[in-house]
C-alpha cells in the first residue's frame, strides 16, 4: 500500500478494461485520481467504486481527439492539487481489421487520432505541470506495436497506431528526461477485456474458434487480466522505477517469445 502516496494521476480511457483496473489499483496505493472518457456512466461508477474505498477520484468527460477539453482537464486538475505527477495513457480503439489497399483515409484517421494524436495531445498539455517536479507518463501501446500479428489481414492501422506510440514514448523520454518526467511503455498482449470481447463476437470464424486460435500462441495458456496490466502501469508510475526512462514492457503470457 501506498507506492504512490498523494501523488496526482490522470488515467485516460479510466472507464472500464484497463483504465479501470488502473485507476482503482492506483487509488488503492494512494494516489489522487482523475478518470477521463468519453463514456461517461461507467466513469462515474469508477468514480463511486474508488470514492466508497476510501479512495480519491473524480471523473472528467474528455475526449482525447479535442485539444481544448484535454487543456481544460489538465488545467483543472493542475489548478486542484497544485501539481500532476502521472498521465497514464490509455485510450484507445482497435479499427477494422483491413490490409492497406481496403483502408479509407477517414478509417485511418479515426483510428489514429485516438491511439496516437491522443497521446500526442494529453502528453504536451500534462508536461509543462510536470516541469517543475518531474513525473511518470506511461503510454499503453501493444504487443501490435512491436511485431506484426497472426491475424489476417491483421489490425493493420492499431498496429500503425501503437508502433507510433512506442517510438513517442522512446522520443518523449529522451526530451524530457532533463526534466526529471519518466516516459515508459506498456506492451499488451491478449487481455479480456471489453474490447477483446467485442473482437472475438465479430470474428468470422466465431468466438469459440477465435479463443481457440489464440491459445495456441500463448504459451501461459489463458488470457491475461487488466489487473496484471494495471500493475505493470503502477511500478512504472511509482518511485520504484526512477532509474527507468524510455523503456517498454511486455505483457503477453509469452506471446511474443514464440
Amino acid at each position: 500500500m501506498g507506492r504512490v502516496q498523494n501523488k496526482v494521476a490522470i488515467v485516460t480511457g479510466g472507464s472500464k478494461g484497463l483504465g479501470k483496473a488502473t485507476s482503482i489499483l492506483l487509488a488503492l496505493e494512494g494516489a489522487h485520481v482523475t478518470v477521463v472518457d468519453i463514456d461517461d456512466d461507467p466513469g462515474v461508477e469508477v468514480e463511486k467504486e474508488i470514492s466508497a474505498g476510501g479512495g480519491s477520484a473524480q471523473y472528467h468527460h474528455m475526449d482525447v481527439t479535442r485539444e481544448e477539453e484535454i487543456g481544460r482537464v489538465c488545467r483543472d486538475v493542475g489548478e486542484k492539487y497544485g501539481r500532476i505527477d502521472i498521465l497514464v495513457n490509455n485510450a484507445g480503439v482497435s479499427g477494422a481489421p483491413k490490409p492497406t489497399h481496403e483502408i479509407s483515409v477517414s478509417e485511418w484517421n479515426s483510428v489514429l487520432d485516438i491511439d496516437a494524436k491522443g497521446v500526442f495531445l494529453c502528453t504536451k498539455h500534462t508536461v509543462p505541470f510536470m516541469k517543475k517536479n518531474g513525473g511518470s507518463i506511461v503510454n499503453i501501446s501493444s504487443v501490435y506495436g512491436i511485431v506484426a500479428g497472426i491475424d489476417n489481414p491483421p489490425p493493420y492501422l492499431y498496429h500503425a497506431a501503437k508502433g507510433a506510440v512506442r517510438m513517442m514514448t522512446k522520443s518523449d523520454a529522451v526530451c524530457y528526461a532533463k526534466d526529471r518526467i519518466r516516459v515508459n511503455s506498456i506492451h499488451p498482449g491478449w487481455i479480456w477485456t471489453p474490447m477483446l470481447d467485442e473482437v472475438g463476437r465479430n470474428a468470422p470464424e466465431g468466438q469459440d474458434a477465435f479463443n481457440r486460435r489464440l491459445m495456441e500462441h500463448i504459451p501461459l495458456g489463458h488470457y491475461g487480466e487488466p489487473q496484471d496490466v494495471a500493475y505493470g502501469v503502477l511500478f512504472f508510475a511509482s518511485d520504484e522505477s526512477k532509474f527507468v526512462t524510455g523503456s517498454e514492457m511486455v505483457i503477453d503470457g509469452g506471446y511474443i517469445a514464440l
